[in-house]
């Protein structure tokens, strides 16, 4: 046999590593104590919305209680600087007995971490800060963070070690508050592979850091499956929505309508073990088009008939 090349090494010393932090064996199988699936054979899986689906005309308390009767167990927040709303949208959602589970950050994209500009640097920091502490106020467990951008200004390996840098500074803050940062992979020229968003996770060695995958992302470039079964265990929430290649373009699709394989996808969620949140990321709408987003998950992802 021959001896393997130092780039074979290390690919293969980097998929090793990765499978023990991920919770595979070296030939990438899931062992069977990570195929957990309900009883029943459904998804334990809790339905959620981003609060922006929800008719804006409503007050946080009518927005709060459509959720509930339409069927979602968890709302996903955004980012609010204002202690006395903050506090509005708490005392809606306890009244409505529906969970707000996470907080979309919103500084992201306009001050991203990876800028080489300090002053936009401390103004996404800023922004984390605040939705830090709104997940600590309302109770919930995760901050979906954008962590880097990658674009003429800024490399690839500079929003790498930049965005690294600033998370570690808060993460102090998310320690003390018991908050995970989700990091999500966007349409950012950052993250394209699954391999990839495991290994910046893993650089981290901490709990406070884990991935927010969102299925309807990475279908241009991949495939929803197949980053499940890589991230496994990082996922610590999940965006829904559903994306369709047409002639000359695509589109953002309700889900079932476009090119995510719906089967394969809830399969690699079973195999997983996966028993978080789902958070429907689409278009808002009424009663009746929410209810039918609340049937269409019940359906494609936890199973029902």
């Amino acid at each position: 046999m021959r001896q393997p090349s130092r780039r074979e090494f290390l690919k293969n010393s980097v998929v090793a590593a990765s499978a023990a932090y991920l919770g595979v064996d070296s030939a990438g199988e899931f062992s069977n104590a990570m195929a957990l699936q309900a009883g029943d054979g459904l998804l334990a899986i809790k339905k959620g919305l981003v609060f922006d689906m929800l008719p804006e005309k409503l007050t946080f308390a009518e927005r709060m209680n459509l959720a509930r009767a339409v069927g979602f167990e968890v709302v996903q927040a955004p980012t609010t600087p204002d202690e006395r709303q903050a506090e509005q949208i708490k005392k809606a959602a306890d009244e409505a007995k529906i969970r707000i589970d996470s907080v979309m950050n919103m500084d992201h994209w306009q001050y991203p971490l990876s800028s080489g500009d300090a002053t936009v640097v401390e103004k996404s920091l800023a922004g984390m800060r605040i939705s830090l502490r709104n997940a600590k106020l309302w109770g919930s467990e995760t901050v979906l963070l954008v962590p880097a951008v990658v674009n003429a200004q800024t490399s690839y390996r500079d929003a790498w070690m930049r965005s690294q840098h600033q998370i570690r500074r808060l993460l102090p803050l998310a320690e003390e508050l018991k908050i995970v940062i989700g990091i999500e992979e966007v349409w950012n020229k950052f993250l394209l592979s699954p391999l990839e968003m495991a290994t910046y996770i893993s650089e981290f060695k901490s709990p406070w850091i884990k991935a927010w995958f969102d299925v309807g992302n990475v279908v241009l470039y991949g495939y929803p499956q197949d980053w499940i079964r890589t991230l496994g265990r990082t996922i610590v929430n999940v965006h829904l929505k559903d994306f369709k290649r047409k002639e000359g373009g695509y589109a953002w699709v309700n889900l079932g309508d476009g090119d995510v394989d719906w089967a394969a996808v809830r399969k690699a969620f079973a195999e997983i073990g996966y028993a978080g949140s789902a958070i429907a990321e689409l278009d808002g709408g009424d009663e009746a088009y929410l209810r039918d987003v609340s049937g269409r998950m019940d359906r494609l992802v936890i199973g029902r008939p």
